[in-house]
């Protein structure tokens, strides 16, 4: 039973990539070297940063390309956003008796000015900041607080965190609310990967606190059946395409849907989705075709999906609004689209849209 929880913070409880980025690119500047575009950035970033630094920037002492990250920081520090379902899960933590420890390289005074707004420090037992290398510290964490390795759980969103764990023999968990891609993580080799810590504390709740390593292997659903979705390539007025891209889909460019629920038509599942994830009404919805799905590399966790694939049209002037589950948006032509990095499934839809005469787009 799991009964510790060691967390990171940025990418796992707040969200700091934005102002983390933009204060790195100022320290940069001012080393006289070339800025990094965010997925640059994301790729490259590593802990400990002092090793990042001493590969991007190593003719300039740490000490003053910490002043300088410190000094740019604190101007961007107002970006920082608590993520979706970290206070939930905490508070989960806090009802289920389950201690939580923070170890984290954030700098004491950042932590306090960015507790100081979501109070996040009353959730956790004992914070360990300022922690430059995780790997060198777990061992006293656990020593320290009595906490067996095997009831202890550590989440975090990069491959130092997943190694940081590997080192004190707790069981470890990956999210893909922060920092590294999925192929990065799974590159670490989590016991778990999860989208968010929402889909953590489901899994917790069901098992009753248990870390089944076979479970965590596959989908996480209650039954293994085969998941029943929707999706929609919707056209504008222009006759252009929307095209989102989610870290669920290893970053890769997709199409807007979800799981159909149970008792509910598949169109009206359609328009409930495409409304959640996009707040767009449809209208003139065609369906197109059904796909498989089985054990696709490019999704974060082991499932079996049969894709319902529809065609539909903006109702009104589009007004895109993302839900938790993408990251971005944009409006290209159907040829655009595929010289696009897409999943395979998208892929396949777009391809059967073009080749039939009186679809959408045509």
């Amino acid at each position: 039973m799991i009964r510790n929880l060691i967390f990171d913070w940025s990418g796992t409880l707040v969200d700091d990539l934005p102002a983390v980025w933009q204060a790195t690119n100022a320290v940069f500047r001012r080393a006289g070297v070339p800025e990094m575009s965010l997925e640059e950035f994301r790729a490259r970033f590593a802990l400990p940063f002092s090793g990042f630094y001493a590969r991007c920037v190593p003719n300039i002492p740490l000490a003053q390309l910490e002043s300088w990250f410190h000094e740019e920081f604190r101007r961007c520090e107002h970006l920082v956003k608590e993520l979706p379902h970290a206070r939930e899960f905490l508070q989960f933590c806090r009802d289920r008796g389950v201690r939580t420890f923070l170890l984290s390289t954030l700098h004491r005074d950042h932590f306090a000015e960015q507790t100081a707004v979501n109070g996040f420090d009353r959730y956790l037992d004992h914070p360990y900041l300022g922690v430059w290398d995780k790997r060198t510290r777990i061992q006293e964490l656990l020593a320290t607080h009595g906490a067996e390795p095997r009831e202890t759980l550590f989440v975090g969103d990069m491959q130092h965190d997943i190694e940081a764990g590997r080192q004190g023999g707790v069981h470890t968990c990956a999210v893909l609310t922060g920092y590294n891609r999925l192929d990065q993580l799974r590159a670490a080799g989590p016991e778990l990967i999860v989208e968010h810590l929402g889909e953590l504390r489901h899994r917790l709740e069901r098992s009753g606190l248990e870390l089944d390593a076979q479970e965590a292997r596959t989908s996480g659903a209650e039954d293994p059946k085969p998941i029943v979705t929707v999706g929609a390539l919707i056209f504008d007025a222009l006759d252009r395409v929307l095209m989102i891209r989610t870290r669920k889909w290893s970053n890769l460019w997709g199409i807007p849907g979800g799981k159909v629920r149970w008792g509910e038509p598949c169109l009206e599942a359609v328009h409930r989705e495409i409304k959640e994830e996009t707040n767009l009404d449809l209208q003139d919805v065609k369906f197109v075709l059904a796909q498989d799905c089985i054990r696709s590399e490019e999704f974060y966790r082991d499932a079996h999906f049969v894709l319902l694939n529809y065609t539909g049209r903006c109702a009104g002037e589009p007004s895109v609004v993302l839900n938790h589950e993408a990251q971005e948006f944009r409006w290209v032509s159907l040829t655009e689209a595929l010289a696009m990095p897409l999943n395979q499934p998208t892929r396949r839809l777009i391809e059967a849209v073009r080749g039939r005469p009186g679809m959408a787009g045509e």
